[in-house]
């Protein structure tokens, strides 16, 4: 049994169900009959057309729930409606799923776990480990999120820029449990960039893309946490990273810059660079300054402040600092601390950067980066005592 074609079809037949008159909730559990069906049948009496196969398959499961549950006139107009068997529409109704998946009606983390479900593919179960919730709770928030999405039509054009941010945040979940996120992320925005026309998905596929060739270096073997500067680049994805800078020239080609794109800039930077000593720190500076015109957010400054201490200095980098707090409560930040500690050390002031260290340890979002953090104030305290 080819289980990635199984994964590979479920939301185009999917969408066919959706898209002929099945809310989504009965739409989905009628594929998933059918998927079960596939894995007792296919092995001894392959189908031909296996997608065609799982339409028909499900959306007879569909009809013999809608007997079962509705009254005897919709049952006879639903069973008026059945297409003859025979080879499916070629046409490709996933990019619709996306936007149903996405909908502005949805929390982002309803909108991660639906996208998971009926465009990944993955089990309720493995959605589950990936987050470290019970099964039962993703269970829940699965069902919540296909009742408010059962009654949106699929004839309106979608948010290509709200499904982009829904793959991002599944990217940013990166690994637990027997899933891989960030892989999975990546598989999804590879099928969206195939099908849409739109530079920013092209530029979230290289930011993956980018980001995933240094999954390797980005811990050590006990699982602590390995800065950018001390990684092992010999161990990074060459592979990935020339697709990555590929498919951003071509996307910055069509000068339609976006936040994607330009995150996917300072990457290639980063990618580019022998060693960190000869990081470009310059010109990220300047991809941030393009990156705040289009986002000003904290993080973006925050971020902006440590290209500018090793561009320009550290006492740079802390007036850059300086400028963040003063626009935003600098320390509801996520890991302003920790960059404020960094920027102290380099300005030869291990007291404060040990204090800040500490500080950051304590708001750490989890428990490699604290033990990361309280590494480095317990080896500046050392130092101070000796």
């Amino acid at each position: 049994m080819d289980e990635a074609l199984l994964r590979s079809l479920t939301p185009s037949v999917l969408a066919v169900l959706v898209r002929r008159g099945a809310d989504f909730a009965a739409a989905e559990d009628a594929v998933q009959d059918a998927l079960v069906e596939a894995v007792r049948v296919w092995p001894a009496d392959p189908p031909r057309d296996a997608k065609g196969w799982l339409v028909t398959v499900a959306w007879r499961k569909f009809l013999d729930a809608t007997r079962a549950d509705t009254a005897r006139r919709r049952r006879e107009d639903h069973v008026d409606q059945e297409p003859a068997p025979g080879p499916a529409p070629s046409a490709d109704d996933t990019l619709q799923l996306y936007f149903l998946c996405a909908h502005p009606s949805l929390t982002p983390s309803s909108a991660v776990a639906l996208t998971l479900r009926a465009v990944g593919g993955l089990t309720t179960r493995q959605i589950a480990q990936a987050y470290l919730v019970p099964e039962a709770t993703m269970a829940q928030r699965i069902s919540r999120a296909k009742r408010i999405v059962s009654g949106v039509r699929l004839d309106q054009p979608g948010d290509v820029a709200t499904v982009l941010r829904v793959l991002y945040l599944v990217f940013n979940e990166g690994y637990s449990g027997d899933v891989d996120l960030a892989a999975e992320a990546i598989r999804l925005t590879r099928q969206l960039a195939a099908q849409v026309d739109h530079p920013e998905a092209a530029g979230l596929l290289a930011l993956m893309l980018l980001h995933h060739a240094r999954r390797a270096t980005r811990t050590a073997p006990d699982g602590s946490l390995v800065p950018l500067a001390e990684q092992d680049r010999g161990r990074w994805d060459t592979a990935a990273i020339a697709e990555g800078v590929g498919i951003l020239q071509a996307a910055l080609a069509r000068d339609r810059l976006g936040e994607f794109q330009a995150q996917a800039a300072i990457a290639a930077l980063h990618a580019d660079a022998p060693t960190a000593e000869e990081t470009d720190w310059v010109q990220i500076v300047e991809w941030y300054d393009e990156l705040m015109r289009l986002t000003d957010s904290p993080v973006v400054r925050l971020n902006r402040a440590v290209a500018v201490g090793e561009a320009d200095g550290p006492r740079a980098g802390l007036a850059a600092l300086a400028a963040l707090d003063d626009s935003s409560p600098g320390s509801s930040v996520p890991r302003h601390a920790a960059v404020a500690a960094y920027l102290h050390e380099r300005d030869g002031d291990p007291a404060t950067a040990a204090r800040l260290y500490v500080e950051a340890a304590q708001k750490a979002p989890n428990l490699a980066e604290r033990d990361y953090l309280t590494r480095q104030a317990a080896r500046l305290n050392a130092r101070r005592r000796r």
